[in-house]
Formats: C-alpha cells, structure tokens, sequence
C-alpha cells in the first residue's frame, strides 16, 4: 500500500493512525502542500486525486480518497482490531462523532480555506486566526458536549480506539498547534493523553513522520 500524505495534513493523520493500529505496513509518499505553489496541485498527483487533496491510498489496482472512506476500506478489508464497534448503535455513534470532525469543523480550518481568506477575499492574517479558532473551539465545544453522552470511556467510545479517536487526535494537535486553551474541554483532553500514550498514535505524530520540517 501507498498512502500520498503530508506530515501536517488532519486527514492524513487520521489515516496514518489507523493504518498503525492494524498493523498495516505501508509506503509513505510525501505530497508537500505549501513548496512550489502546493505539489497537491500539479497534474502528477492530480492523476492520483483529481480533488487535489491528501490522503489518496493506493493498495494494488485500488486507489481510494477521503480519510473516512479509506478507514471503512481497511476496516472491511482488514478487520483485525476493529475500529468500528460491533452493533449498529455502537457504529453510528463511533460516525456521528467522527463527522462532527470530518465534516463539520476540519473542513472550515483546512489550509485551502485559509488561503482563500487570505488571498482572494483580502483577511489578515488576524483575522484569518480569529476565523480558525472561532470554529475549531465550535467543533470542539461540540464533540466535548457529544463525549460527555453515550458510551464514552477511556477513549471516544469504550475502551479501544475507534474511528472516533483517529480523528479527535488530529484535530487536538492542530487546536495545540495554534495555542487554543483545552481546558474548557475536558473529556477532549483526557481522551488525547490516553491515545498520545499508543506507540500507533505516536508514530503517526507529525513529527515522526518522513517529510517533517
């Protein structure tokens, strides 16, 4: 397998994490998204994905795009250490939280939405940060609010990491890396210590990746 990643890239991370809990070996090939105007948007990986976008997986003649998508693929494929809980309740809620992520902050936070808002639309860099932590403490305030219902346990649901935790670790690490207080999310926050203790999620880490800066 070939995962097309970007040492920063939310989506990426994800991928990278699941891929390490089920103790999938794949090679890494590095998409740069800021050298050159962006390498995401040159004809070469375009032909990978047309969407311009990291992650793209390719396993044999399979080539796969969005993280969530290629989580469920490794799931149905590769099943061992599930990452999806076995009744249907428990897979709905384990997705709802998961896409309180995916779909409705990441997406408003991500570096092609921020170019926009310093590019065409003319927002300082004040402003385009007002924007990002605006919603990524939205986002958060949300999936604590969700963390606190339910079957949440050491982890997003439960007691193993789940789809869930794939994307909540991401996610803390950009709220980090801009210096947003996690104290008004708790549960967030302990569920982050417990998964940055998994030799999988560490060795997805950002900084343990190939093409860190």
């Amino acid at each position: 397998m070939k995962l097309y990643t970007y040492f920063r890239s939310s989506a990426a991370y994800r991928v990278r994490i699941a891929l390490n809990l089920k103790g999938l070996a794949y090679d890494a090939v590095p998409v740069h998204l800021l050298r050159g105007g962006g390498e995401q948007r040159q004809p070469a990986y375009r032909a990978v994905n047309p969407g311009g976008l990291v992650p793209a997986l390719t396993d044999g003649d399979v080539t796969l795009t969005q993280s969530l998508a290629i989580v469920e693929y490794l799931e149905e494929m590769h099943p061992v250490m599930p990452l999806l809980p076995q009744d249907a309740a428990g897979r709905a809620r384990v997705r709802a939280l998961a896409l309180a992520i995916a779909a409705d902050t990441h997406p408003l936070t991500n570096l092609r939405v921020l170019q926009h808002l310093t590019g065409p639309l003319g927002l300082t860099d004040d402003a385009k940060m007002d924007w990002y932590r605006h919603w990524t403490g939205e986002g958060l305030a949300t999936l604590e609010a969700l963390l606190q219902q339910g079957d949440t346990g050491r982890f997003c649901h439960g007691d193993t990491p789940t789809l869930a935790d794939c994307c909540l670790v991401p996610q803390v690490f950009n709220a980090q890396r801009f210096h947003i207080d996690l104290a008004p999310y708790p549960t967030v926050a302990r569920i982050h210590a417990t998964c940055a203790e998994i030799p999988a999620f560490q060795a997805a880490h950002p900084s343990a990746q190939p093409d860190a800066e």
